[in-house]
């Protein structure tokens, strides 16, 4: 089989995480109010708001609350860690978080491969790094 006639792996174009929340309103505030996500989309039935579609720059991520049918003590985040990048200043930009509101998990740092990053964690748990692009 010619290289042209072979099979080609997943090409995503875009991808947008969808993540679980104990407290929709909390986290909603968490990444409006203290990130700068902007709400592309609410979903709500009888009056209840059950989802929202956020939006970063190019980036989407969706936010559910959860029904607890699998536990109300089921954890969250665990394992899981959304790498992001920026064109922003890493410095100034972990600043506006912390004057927000926001506690980091790391300071802004340097990393071996380039890039300098910080940490955040969202209210259930979900790691965010945050890094200059390369």
């Amino acid at each position: 089989m010619s290289d042209a006639t072979a099979p080609k792996g997943l090409d995503l174009t875009h991808i947008a995480p969808t993540i679980t929340c104990d407290d929709l309103a909390e986290s909603l505030r968490f990444y409006t109010e203290i990130l700068g996500f902007e709400v592309t989309e609410r979903w709500e039935r009888d009056g209840q708001l059950l989802g929202v579609s956020l939006r970063a720059g190019k980036s989407d991520l969706m936010l559910s609350q959860d029904d607890w049918k699998k536990g109300r003590e089921r954890k969250k985040g665990v394992g899981i860690r959304f790498y992001c990048s920026t064109p922003q200043n890493i410095d100034e930009l972990a600043a506006q978080i912390q004057a927000r509101g926001g506690k980091l998990e790391n300071e802004p740092t340097d990393q071996p491969w380039g890039a300098r990053d910080f940490a955040i964690v969202d209210p259930d748990g979900f790691a965010i790094s945050i890094s200059s692009e390369m």
